[in-house]
C-alpha cells in the first residue's frame, strides 16, 4: 500500500461512525462486567420493591 493510498484511507471519513460505535459498545460491555454483581442487586433490590408495592395496592 503506497503512501497515497494510506493518505486517503485516513482522510476517509466513513468508518469513524462505526469504530465509535464499537468503542463504545466495548466500554459498556467491560462497565457491565465489573459492575455486574452491583447491578444485578439493584435489579433484584428494585423489582422487590416493585413487587411489595404492587401487592400493597392490590391488596387494599
Amino acid at each position: 500500500m503506497g503512501m497515497k493510498a494510506m493518505k486517503s484511507l485516513w482522510q476517509d471519513e466513513e468508518g469513524i461512525g462505526t469504530l465509535e460505535l464499537v468503542l463504545i459498545a466495548a466500554v459498556l460491555i467491560v462497565v457491565a462486567i465489573l459492575f455486574k454483581d452491583w447491578i444485578l442487586e439493584f435489579i433484584g433490590n428494585l423489582m422487590d420493591s416493585v413487587q411489595g408495592k404492587a401487592k400493597n395496592i392490590f391488596d387494599d
